[in-house]
């Protein structure tokens, strides 16, 4: 099969990493908007990007790109795609997207009308009036920004920050994806503690594991294209083998820690099916009392924020208790994300560097701490 054209969508802040998760797979990016990432590549990377991608969302494969400020050019833009080279007479299509500033700002209608072309072209190149759409489901989707569509089919099914080994979860959770993203940018390292002294369930300890291991994020999941029948099947076996012989087996130390004894719990069974469990020291401590003899280390969290957990006077609270505490962490680097923008008033430091991120729809700021850190000023 010819070389396609893949859309890969990611939180708002994390396109530098899925970028350059594809330029280390060999595949040329093309573009870079809020949120997508586009690039080209073989079939080989509906496979091996769906299992390696760590701060993806999803990954799409583009079949056509056109304008589309009428139904009519919408409707006919759709039908000229060679529909039947990817949807077979029983197999389910349905279809979802977004219009985001175009004069086509209706999904419903959009949905209905790129179905109904679809249909049409299938009718023809299929000899028939009747799809059951009962077997193979094909997700399409459209994406149509400033006029311009793209018709896309979703080859993930469940989104990617789903691994699979987060079986059980605190109250609320931050998206692997997003963890991902907070461990690489702390360059967690072999040779420096990394520490996560709010763990809840998990995640940022299992994820810098997984990192340091080079562990596939996707490894033990399935997905969506696995059943495509366009797709030669052999590449999913070659790029799960290919990824088990990239892990890596250097000793390091990842701690996650929290005053709730029933969430480490959680966090042991989280990071034994994330395969990480011999490499993962998870006990119960209060943040107030984290201390530590080791001379290097790197501390990234995600406390409440006073949204779904706490309200935002305890969560301010709990700042100003991880500020005194921290600063008795004398060279370490601190890195924490939230959505109070008064965090580094409470926490008692200013920054040394902020990255303005997103968990989920939330805007939230990563602050980050190096050695030097000067005291804010009240």
């Amino acid at each position: 099969m010819a070389d396609m054209k893949f859309a890969a969508t990611c939180l708002f802040g994390l396109e530098k990493f899925v970028g350059e998760t594809i330029d280390s797979l060999g595949y040329k990016r093309l573009e870079t908007i809020e949120g997508r990432v586009y690039f080209e590549g073989d079939e080989s990377a509906v496979a091996r990007c769906n299992v390696n991608f760590r701060c993806a969302e999803k990954l799409y494969i583009i079949l056509d790109e056109f304008d589309a400020m009428t139904f009519d050019a919408l409707f006919e833009g759709v039908k000229a795609i060679e529909w039947e080279k990817y949807i077979e007479k029983y197999d389910a299509f349905p279809v979802k997207g977004h219009c985001i500033k175009s004069t086509l700002h209706s999904v419903p209608d959009c949905q209905r009308i790129i179905k109904k072309a679809i249909v049409e072209r299938l009718y023809s190149a299929h000899k028939t009036k009747v799809l059951p759409e009962s077997e193979t489901k094909i997700q399409i989707e459209f994406f149509i920004l400033r006029d311009r569509a793209a018709i896309m089919i979703d080859t993930s099914g469940a989104p990617l920050y789903k691994r699979g080994y987060r079986k059980d979860t605190n109250d609320a959770p931050i998206r692997e994806t997003l963890a991902a993203a907070l461990c690489m940018i702390a360059r967690p390292r072999c040779d420096v503690l990394f520490w996560d002294p709010l763990c809840g369930s998990g995640t940022i300890p299992i994820e810098a594991a997984m990192i340091l291991k080079n562990i596939a994020p996707g490894i033990n999941r399935s997905f969506a294209a696995e059943e495509f029948k366009f797709l030669d099947k052999t590449i999913w076996d070659k790029a799960r083998l290919e990824a088990r012989e990239n892990e890596v087996d250097t000793p390091f130390e990842v701690w996650g820690s929290d005053i709730d004894e029933e969430v480490i719990e959680i966090a042991k069974k989280n990071a034994l099916s994330a395969g990480v469990s011999g490499c993962v020291n998870f006990f119960v401590q209060d943040v107030k009392d984290i201390s530590t003899h080791s001379k290097r280390g790197t501390v990234v969290c995600n406390p409440p924020y006073g949204e779904r957990l706490m309200d935002i006077n305890e969560a301010e609270r709990l700042y100003r208790v991880m500020g005194k505490a921290m600063a008795t962490l004398e060279n370490w680097q601190i890195y924490v994300i939230t959505s109070d923008e008064y965090f580094e008033k409470h926490f008692a430091r200013r920054a040394d560097k902020k990255r303005k991120l997103y968990n989920g729809m939330l805007k939230c700021t990563y602050y980050q701490y190096y050695k030097n850190q000067k005291t804010c000023k009240k």
